[in-house]
């Protein structure tokens, strides 16, 4: 449905073809991959700028491996459709909640949380299927509100390998400079795959480097521009909806970015959305 409305408002136009950030990689057969789907509005990119940009995915580049389970929030989501499974990353912000990107929504999704290496059954994971997906209401028509709720079937026990990672507060602000951190699973360079989770600290830049590459589909009252041009160090495909920590709270939630994986890209500012994830949590 949702590509039949944007094939309709653009009927005339030359448009963004339709592949997966992750079809063109060599990955683990074990390790699902990325669902062309999920980029509906890349379509919105490419009308707006005339060039490829796409979902991106938490995947590191300039990064290294993690020590395992220092990124305790982090939550590996398995996503199936008819012909395949499909990832995305998330993080555990209540036992029974997970926060991802709205763009990885599927009909099942399993969370795995207290993994480090996906490729393995380890005793630290809990597999934990989901209750209810829940999108922000406002993100289907828009390339904006790239955020999601996921409700856990049974609430997550925290261990020293789960733990939940707070959320900023409702003014909380991020400064251009700044150094976060950002911690996924999948491609820490081109065609190059892991299974096992990597982290890549990034600066936070100011609102017009965004604006100049990425025009009006960047809004910096609900988005966060992050990744300095002149270093060789972002996300690329595979994990939407990882995480950028910044002083030990979340910021912002991956969003979209250069096809290429050239920086900057933009995440969801998760303090202009609290008060939807409070109001959803209590529901």
């Amino acid at each position: 449905k949702t590509y039949e409305k944007i094939n309709k408002q653009f009927p005339k136009k030359r448009r963004l073809r339709e592949r997966g950030c992750g079809n063109n990689t060599t990955l683990n057969p074990s390790l699902p991959g990325v669902d062309p789907s999920l980029l509906f509005f890349s379509l919105w990119l490419h009308e707006h700028q005339g060039q490829d940009r796409t979902f991106l995915s938490g995947n590191i580049i300039g990064g290294q491996e993690a020590v395992p389970h220092s990124h305790p929030y982090m939550a590996f989501l398995q996503i199936k459709t008819q012909t395949t499974t499909k990832r995305c990353g998330g993080f555990l912000v209540r036992e029974d909640f997970v926060l991802t990107a709205a763009h990885c929504w599927r009909r099942t999704i399993t969370v795995i949380l207290g993994a480090h290496d996906i490729d393995e059954q380890e005793t630290t994971q809990q597999v934990i299927p989901i209750r209810r997906a829940i999108p922000h209401p406002n993100f289907k028509r828009k390339p904006f509100n790239d955020i999601m709720l996921l409700q856990l079937k049974n609430k997550a026990k925290l261990t020293a390998e789960v733990s939940l990672l707070k959320l900023p507060s409702r003014n909380s602000q991020v400064a251009p400079g700044m150094v976060c951190t950002l911690a996924g699973w999948g491609l820490i360079g081109q065609n190059i795959s892991t299974t096992k989770l990597h982290e890549v600290q990034l600066e936070i830049q100011k609102d017009e480097e965004c604006l100049s590459h990425f025009k009006s589909i960047y809004d910096s009252t609900t988005q966060i521009c992050v990744g300095n041009p002149k270093e060789k160090k972002n996300c690329l495909h595979g994990d939407s909806g990882s995480p950028l920590v910044c002083e030990n709270v979340a910021q912002g939630i991956v969003s979209f970015g250069e096809d290429e994986g050239t920086p900057p890209s933009v995440y969801t500012r998760i303090s202009s959305f609290l008060r939807w994830i409070r109001k959803t949590m209590k529901s």
